[in-house]
């Protein structure tokens, strides 16, 4: 019982496959990176602060304009203003779904002081463990 039919040598790799794979993840990341990136423009305060430890997941990240409308980065377009009860809904149906998730507020520098405070009370009543402040280092003279 012989076999006409050639046997390739296991040294014989078709690699063809493989360079369409990695071209095709190439074009994915080539389009996404740049939608990872947009956000709302937020002048932030120069404070000297401890860094924030990174984690594997992105934090919730809650941030209030000069005009002093929020911004959230879950659950839609994060450059969309939200109302302070959609800000609310949000960000605690994302803590109950992760409830060791990292929430922070990113301030503009000139907004007042009472808007970022209501953001942190939306997001303790969201049910945030706790919430950080986002600064800007400052730069050091010299």
């Amino acid at each position: 019982m012989a076999s006409n039919s050639r046997k390739r040598p296991m040294s014989e790799i078709n690699v063809v496959p493989y360079i369409d794979v990695m071209l095709v993840l190439l074009v994915i990341f080539m389009i996404t990176a740049p939608l990872l990136t947009q956000g709302v423009k937020i002048d932030l305060p120069n404070a000297p602060a401890a860094v924030v430890e990174a984690t594997d997941s992105e934090p919730l990240i809650v941030s209030v304009d000069s005009q002093g409308r929020y911004f959230i980065n879950f659950g839609g377009d994060e450059t969309e203003p939200v109302d302070e009860a959609t800000l609310l809904n949000r960000a605690a149906a994302l803590l109950r779904h992760r409830p060791d998730i990292q929430v922070l507020v990113k301030g503009d520098e000139s907004v007042a002081y009472g808007a970022v405070v209501i953001a942190m009370a939306i997001l303790k009543e969201a049910g945030a463990p706790s919430v950080g402040l986002l600064t800007e280092q400052p730069e050091s003279p010299g």
